[in-house]
């Protein structure tokens, strides 16, 4: 997990750094281009003013030489405004589809490039004139190409952050179900020769009591087997009514609870029926309250209570323990984080798991105040 941060982190780090020369490099770019493209300006508003005050001694090659410059620029859209009747004199370099099919459209064109401020003032033939120019097609396509660079990087660095975040998942879920199947495995060849023993127990009449007790402890060791064999597969849901599940957790617990801790059950109904894997939504039930129990160390009281609506039921497991500090109201289903001094850290990773994978529903932590208790949350869709 650790691993998996810095990558994020190296990540995060590479996309800024580029992101950050990329749009130096194109900037400095876009400013020596601008500078070219005035000098060209420059250089055809003086052979416009040449021409205009005729102050040319030989005429032909000369006039031809100029003419040159002022039509050699193909790229740099001008316009040629009077001075003193502020009106359009000439344009060039423009799209005439444009020009043709969009009214007022040298107009605009023209009150943009005086907000930028790119003029030129020229005396032509006595006449004050104002030369306006824009960007050319390349320089204008250049000053966006550094922002789309930009987007393709972080596409494309957050495309990889997908997929390691997949590969991380998908490592975590094959961690998970060979260590569940493994455990399961591990766990059902010591309960066959327990059973086995208990059934050669029960031929002396003196054993009986204790076997019946000790045929519950089997019996649940045997349910923590399938609950483990079932992490990894699809499990079966089956129409089930979740308060008689409820009910034979809290009794459950509650006998096995400290005598200082009250365990009580609330609910508006007789029966409220939905899709369930009993032995998986039981084992998260009883996460939720092993947790309050830690939480409340011996004293204290756990409240369930149960919310019908019409398309959802909402289950909230509420005690009165020492409370779970906001910043870490996510990080508590992280696998491996735990607040116990001999915590594992899975089991409210497993029971989120459960619910949100297995189930099609959520777990969340709802409230919690340090000092006064925690609401855990589950909702299961109708």
């Amino acid at each position: 997990m650790r691993r998996f941060l810095n990558i994020r982190t190296y990540l995060v780090v590479f996309a800024v750094v580029i992101a950050g020369l990329a749009l130096f490099y194109f900037t400095h770019i876009v400013e020596e281009m601008e500078t070219e493209e005035r000098k060209k300006v420059e250089l055809v508003v003086e052979a416009i003013e040449t021409l205009g005050n005729d102050q040319l001694s030989s005429g032909g090659s000369n006039v031809t030489f100029i003419s040159k410059i002022i039509d050699g620029n193909t790229s740099i859209p001008l316009i040629v405004v009077d001075e003193d009747r502020q009106e359009i004199i000439s344009y060039v370099n423009f799209d005439e589809d444009k020009v043709a099919g969009r009214k007022n459209y040298v107009e605009n064109k023209l009150q943009l490039f005086k907000e930028q401020g790119h003029f030129i003032p020229v005396t032509s033939g006595g006449l004050n004139q104002m030369v306006y120019y824009g960007d050319s097609h390349i320089l204008a396509d250049l000053r966006y190409y550094p922002f789309i660079l930009i987007a393709i990087i972080f596409v494309f660095i957050f495309i990889l952050y997908i997929v390691i975040s997949n590969i991380q998942r998908n490592i975590q879920h094959q961690l998970w179900v060979g260590m569940s199947k493994e455990t399961a495995h591990q766990l059902g060849t010591p309960l066959m020769s327990i059973v086995g023993w208990i059934e050669i127990l029960k031929d002396t009449e003196s054993n009986r009591p204790w076997l019946a007790e000790m045929e519950k402890d089997v019996t649940r060791l045997q349910l923590i087997a399938d609950r483990f064999s079932k992490i990894g597969s699809v499990p079966n849901l089956e129409d089930e009514d979740l308060i008689s599940h409820l009910q034979e957790m809290t009794d459950y617990m509650q006998k096995r609870a400290p005598a200082k801790v009250q365990i009580t059950f609330g609910h508006d109904c007789r029966e409220t029926h939905v899709m369930l894997s009993a032995p998986l939504f039981n084992w998260v039930i009883e996460n939720l309250i092993r947790n309050a129990l830690d939480a409340m160390e011996g004293k204290g009281a756990i409240t369930i209570t149960v919310k019908n609506e019409d398309r959802k039921v909402t289950i909230d497991v509420t005690d009165t323990g020492k409370g779970i500090p906001k910043s870490q109201w996510q990080r508590i289903f992280t696998p491996g984080f735990s607040t116990k001094k001999r915590g594992w850290g899975l089991g409210l990773s497993l029971a989120k798991r459960i619910i949100e994978e297995y189930h099609e529903g959520e777990l969340f932590v709802k409230h919690s105040e340090l000092g006064k208790g925690t609401t855990f949350r589950i909702v299961l869709r109708r």
